[in-house]
């Protein structure tokens, strides 16, 4: 087995010195943000949540800062050092760049983050009282980067893999699986950095919300070994990678892995596109999957059919749970999309739980707050 087992703490936590009545994630003064590199102090949001960014670029002409879907043009100052003020950013990750003379570059200040096709520079605000996704007191699980070769595509492939505190302390337990996606764009380091998964679940297990359970992250992109290298690729098009995760990444992990490998106690989900790709592989394969989620993503493609032969009341019989979510801020043809299935499957008499974040958009609030909602729902009737 190839393994490296990592420690994955990027928690939101705001230092702030707090007097009797501070709530965790306000702030009383302006306080660099918790994904800068560590000694960086910019940028720092302020207690009004608009945020400072500041920069040494002493021979460039122009800079600016493209933050929260808006560009905000930074002003060099006396000092030589660039600088801007962005309107107030709504609590939760997001990603951001600078252009200095035109030229998209990281700000040298800031972690970097996968996402949109490549590594960028991220800043997490913080939500005031909300601390289900950060470090708490309590026991910790792990995750690893797990690496084996696919004979499919002829490749060596990638997950990360979250193991529950009771992983370790339990040795002769075995433990339900969840099998968890990305977006377009994104890979499987998401979840586990801007997705804060290992604090989410770290939490819920302890407050005994969440019955402890292996996470598998897996790279959800796949091309087979023999696959024309000239056709073009579809987005939506499921094909190769609902073949390697069906043949080998399930029996890969359950080898691994000390995991419970009844479909009662393996669960798909995932996040936009992950999202399409989980109601499609696990819809098409009841004998493995007994639970299917979809955050801002859901059904068997963007113009699946939405009847009762794709979705027959059988369903109701097959599947422990079918949970779909989406946020109110979404883009209106992709909350409209998700909504819409919602009802379509109501009017089919379809059980689901259907989920809609308050105020926020296609982000990693709303799939935070998804899978807070949506992993304690699973396994309990299999245990």
């Amino acid at each position: 087995m190839k393994h490296i087992k990592i420690v994955l703490c990027i928690a939101a936590a705001v230092a702030v010195s707090c007097k009797e009545n501070c709530m965790v994630g306000v702030l009383t003064e302006p306080t660099s943000a918790t994904t800068n590199l560590e000694g960086k102090e910019f940028p720092k949001i302020n207690p009004d949540l608009t945020v400072v960014f500041r920069n040494d670029f002493p021979e460039a002409n122009s800079v600016s800062v493209n933050v929260g879907g808006r560009n905000y043009a930074m002003t060099k100052g006396e000092d030589g050092i660039w600088q801007t003020v962005t309107e107030p950013i709504v609590p939760g990750f997001h990603y951001y760049t600078l252009a200095v003379d035109g030229k998209r570059v990281s700000d040298p200040n800031s972690r970097l983050f996968f996402g949109s096709g490549f590594w960028s520079s991220g800043i997490e605000i913080p939500e005031p009282g909300v601390d289900f996704y950060l470090e708490k007191n309590v026991p910790h699980g792990e995750i690893r980067i797990e690496k084996y070769q696919s004979a499919l595509t002829a490749a060596e492939r990638t997950a990360w893999v979250y193991l529950p505190p009771q992983y370790r302390t339990e040795p002769d337990r075995h433990f339900p699986v969840l099998y968890l996606m990305h977006g377009a764009g994104e890979d499987e380091t998401g979840w586990g950095t801007q997705g804060m998964l290992g604090n989410i679940m770290d939490n819920l297990i302890a407050e005994k919300e969440c019955v402890p359970m292996i996470i598998v992250m897996e790279h959800a992109v796949a091309t087979l070994a023999d696959a024309d290298p000239s056709a073009r690729p579809n987005l939506f098009d499921f094909t190769a990678f609902e073949k390697v995760m069906t043949e080998e990444v399930v029996p890969t992990f359950d080898a691994r892995f000390r995991t419970l490998t009844d479909r009662d106690n393996r669960a798909i989900c995932g996040l936009s596109l992950g999202g399409f790709q989980s109601y499609k592989i696990g819809l098409d394969h009841p004998e493995l999957f007994g639970w299917i989620g979809g955050f801002s993503g859901s059904g068997r493609g963007p113009n699946d059919r939405r009847d009762a032969e794709m979705y027959p009341k059988s369903i109701n019989d097959q599947y422990h749970l079918l949970y779909i979510s989406i946020g109110t801020d979404e883009p209106a043809q992709m909350y409209q999309g998700i909504h819409d299935l919602h009802v379509a499957l109501e009017g089919l008499g379809i059980s689901h739980v259907y989920y809609e974040s308050p105020g926020t958009g296609h982000e990693w609030l709303t799939w935070r707050r998804s899978l807070h909602q949506f992993a304690p729902m699973l396994f309990k009737t299999a245990q």
